[in-house]
């Protein structure tokens, strides 16, 4: 960013240590009641968010958030309660409303704690330092200054932007222990910062909206609000005139920022709880190939500065660097404890999520990309949610732009693109090197052949 972010004064480490003896406090409290097993997770976040529209403040928002969770084990028998109120009786209610929805539960064969000797432990230094952690100090009068730089800017940038969606800036902080009766204490923190702005170019019914953000753990990571408002510009003015597509089958090109809802589909399919309820189109894929033989996803929780690095996964077990996939071939589903053991597997230190997954790219850049293509479709936006998990039928209203003789030649509205996940993945032709950098799901563009185009011709 051109301006210097300035550090939040930071009492971190004393509010760590309050919610660790909380946690402590409220596992003895379990234990007393009885429980076999328990585990605590304490959170406390705070954040501001403005947001303004044409040159105006439209709403300004400091939180502070914070809540308690309690689940007890008695036997195969648990239960579960919350509270946001730190108060010594609320929190003497909420395990006993926990340990007595266990007693009133029936026994499930796969409840429990992860098992004790898969918690991580920290090394000889302690844990790992991700780099996630930067406050900023930042006063509502600048976040507003920020969001009305970037919104603008992209105003600014052509005559034919006549209206605005709005600019945004906001920042936030997290704090996390998770506690168990294994022993296991784990606490984190982390920062998350954002800038950007959505635009409106021309009138009626040839209106086009885009926008463009920024988003980062270190807010110095930031682009400038100048330089996200022009691109939101670009990228609206681009839309501009859209044209009819004919229907047919054309290799599709997706560009990167939609791209990893493609990989979001493949973990939705491999996630241990659709695969237990078999509402997956992927049930039994393990060792098989989905992929192209030179094709891979790995996931690496231990990235500095990554979007979702942890040296531990929800239930405290230690998470590892591996592969997803590797040479086309699915290496493992994504588990925790429970689903793990209703499957008969062990947990991959997924509970709560993936860690930092990366496409690897087998092609240049995104001119290159569409050089390579010749003849298709680049969606920049994808619509709607049909996607069908159990049958891998995919069919999503989409906008972007034609390809023709290797070139983009005009912008495309008004499709459908449709085929199903398990052929389009067998039929990836290349991923690019252009990753997005915002988000935890690390791809470049993913060429996709021969999917069905429904067009408005």
């Amino acid at each position: 960013m051109n301006s210097v972010a300035v550090p939040a004064a930071d009492d971190s480490q004393a509010r760590l240590d309050h919610l660790e003896s909380l946690a402590a406090r409220l596992l003895d409290a379990c234990r007393a009641q009885g429980a076999d097993q328990a585990e605590v997770s304490c959170t406390e976040e705070r954040g501001l968010s403005v947001n303004v529209r044409m040159g105006e403040v439209e709403t300004v928002e400091s939180t502070r958030d914070r809540g308690i969770g309690v689940t007890v084990y008695f036997g195969r028998r648990k239960g579960s309660a919350s509270t946001a109120d730190l108060r010594e009786s609320s929190l003497e209610a909420t395990v006993a409303q926990a340990c007595a929805i266990a007693r009133h539960t029936e026994d499930d064969p796969a409840a429990g704690l992860a098992d004790a000797g898969l918690m991580a432990r920290p090394g000889p230094d302690g844990w790992p330092d991700f780099d996630d952690w930067h406050p900023w100090m930042l006063e509502a009068d600048h976040a507003v200054d920020l969001a009305l730089a970037c919104e603008a800017a992209g105003r600014e940038a052509d005559a034919r932007i006549a209206n605005s969606d709005g600019g945004s800036t906001s920042t936030s902080t997290s704090l996390g222990v998770y506690a168990n009766s294994h022993g296991f204490v784990g606490a984190e923190r982390g920062s998350h910062h954002s800038i950007g702005c959505a635009l409106i170019a021309g009138q009626g019914a040839d209106m086009q909206r885009d926008g463009w953000y920024s988003y980062a753990l270190a807010a110095d990571d930031l682009e400038a609000p100048a330089a996200i408002g022009r691109r939101a510009a670009q990228r609206t003015l681009a839309r501009m005139e859209p044209r009819a597509m004919p229907t047919g089958t054309w290799p599709v090109l997706f560009c990167a920022e939609v791209a990893r809802s493609l990989v979001g589909h493949l973990l939705g399919a491999v996630s241990g709880g659709a695969l237990y309820r078999r509402a997956s189109f992927l049930v039994d894929s393990l060792g098989q190939p989905l992929f192209p033989d030179w094709f891979s996803i790995h996931e690496d929780p231990f990235l500095r500065r990554g979007l979702r690095s942890a040296a531990w996964d929800s239930e405290g077990v230690a998470t590892r660097a591996s592969a997803l996939v590797e040479d086309g071939v699915l290496q493992r589903y994504v588990l925790g404890s429970y689903s793990a053991r209703r499957l008969g597997l062990q947990t991959t230190a997924n509970a709560g999520g993936v860690h930092n997954l990366a496409v690897a790219a087998n092609a240049g850049g995104f001119e290159a990309l569409v050089a390579g293509m010749r003849d298709g479709i680049v969606v920049t936006e994808l619509m709607g949610q049909g996607v069908n998990p159990v049958t891998g039928d995919y069919s999503r209203g989409a906008a972007g732009f034609r390809v023709e003789g290797g070139a983009i030649t005009h912008p495309v509205d008004g499709i459908t693109i449709a085929g199903n996940l398990r052929e389009m993945f067998l039929a990836i032709e290349a991923v690019g090197t252009d990753v997005d950098p915002r988000s935890h799901i690390r791809t470049g563009s993913i060429l996709v052949g021969g999917m069905t185009v429904a067009g408005s011709d």
